[in-house]
């Protein structure tokens, strides 16, 4: 663990909770790990940012050497002030407008067209121009149904059978194809789903010759319960190296790009969210310690049943032994639950709440409901110092787009 208790409470004194802190060294070891997942081939590693968008964290993965995935314009404008260049940006949007796609193409932003629609849109938008295609594989994975994003069951890419229809609408718009790509899913933690995805992926690239790249998605998970196993790198990175040998024997471009997108396996680690202890209380034999961390700052346990480790920092040494407890937010939902049911210490008010790997898809799925403030965001930078790369909002921020 990165952050003690000692500086916990130190930064929670300084800059109040909700607070998210995140650990420079983890981020930028993480990136070494992506960035060297398939050594030797032609690849590149690419950050989702729709996993954490910060900007002084995607300066820190662009230092790291990472290429970069946007979901929207938003995101193209946070990379491009981050620094990112327009070949290391790829647009890999779902059901975008004409708008949104003409703010990709006046910039020279490669864009993956999600559908038939979207390439025929594209087509006439920018004839002649290059375009990538995602196409959705037979089978997708992930943690929840509603983070699955391949297979029958999902809105994303473009069904294999339908590659005759593909290939009309680039011969119609003298579209250049210059690589496909997918993504099955996310928090991926053995290889094998993710194995028969890229076979799939590999096969429909058999069908366009001369492809410069073929990008098989992120989804790698991370343990988020402690003790967990890890996801094993090296023996992924092995069949995945044996896989591409397959491919290329028979493959025109030899030098073609393999690239990779992940978001979770970047940012979870990196980050941790503390919160303060309000209040305890026994509802018919329920304990509750209560927080100031609501779903509007963290969404994803209510959102996906998501389990996060809590750890509860005390600046006094416990009575009596861990024991039950649910650890629950400040929102008026009944959902508003961080943990259930865990093995925990007693809690007193003043306490701290610590979140554990929260880096990924945390601030950024925050919201005001119940017009509560979205947290600051603080950095610990490599040498042990730290510093705010977001303040926490104010009541005025809540009207500042009012009219």
């Amino acid at each position: 663990m990165w952050l003690s208790e000692e500086k916990a409470f130190e930064l929670a004194g300084e800059f109040e909770t909700p607070l998210y802190v995140y650990d420079e060294k983890t981020l930028r070891g993480s990136c070494g790990e992506m960035r060297g997942l398939l050594p030797g081939r032609n690849f590149r590693a690419s950050y989702s940012t729709k996993a954490n968008s910060n900007i002084e964290l995607l300066k820190i993965v662009l230092d790291e050497g990472l290429s970069a995935d946007a979901m929207s314009p938003g995101e193209i404008y946070i990379l491009e002030l981050a620094g990112f260049k327009r070949e290391q940006i790829f647009f890999v949007s779902n059901n975008s407008s004409e708008e949104e796609l003409l703010y990709a193409i006046e910039r020279g932003i490669l864009f993956s067209a999600d559908s038939l629609s979207q390439l025929e849109l594209y087509g006439k938008l920018n004839s002649g121009g290059d375009i990538a295609v995602r196409f959705n594989p037979s089978a997708g994975l992930g943690h929840n149904d509603k983070v699955v994003t391949a297979g029958k069951a999902t809105k994303f890419g473009v069904q294999m059978s339908f590659i005759p229809e593909v290939k009309e609408l680039l011969a119609k718009y003298d579209l250049n194809l210059v690589g496909i790509n997918h993504h099955l899913g996310s928090l991926v933690m053995v290889k094998e789903p993710y194995l028969a995805g890229m076979a799939e992926l590999l096969g429909a690239a058999k069908q366009f010759p001369g492809l410069s790249f073929i990008d098989f998605g992120g989804g790698f998970g991370v343990p988020y319960k402690e003790g967990d196993a890890r996801l094993d790198l090296s023996d992924l990175s092995a069949a995945m190296d044996e896989m591409i040998d397959g491919f290329l024997a028979g493959y025109d471009n030899k030098d073609v790009l393999f690239r990779i997108e992940p978001g979770r396996y970047i940012a979870a680690e990196c980050g941790v969210l503390l919160g303060t202890v309000n209040a305890v209380k026994t509802n018919y034999d329920n304990e509750y310690i209560g927080t100031d961390i609501g779903f509007n700052a963290l969404m994803r346990p209510v959102l996906y049943d998501s389990y996060h480790d809590v750890k509860i920092f005390s600046e006094e040494k416990a009575a009596v032994g861990p024991g039950p407890r649910t650890v629950v937010g400040n929102i008026c939902e009944s959902g508003d639950i961080l943990a259930k049911n865990r093995d925990l210490p007693p809690a007193r008010e003043g306490d701290l709440a610590c979140v554990m790997t929260a880096g990924a898809y945390g601030f950024s799925m925050s919201s005001n409901y119940n017009q509560r403030l979205r947290p600051a965001e603080v950095l610990i930078n490599k040498d042990g110092s730290h510093r705010l790369i977001r303040r926490r909002e104010t009541f005025e921020d809540l009207t500042r787009t009012s009219v």
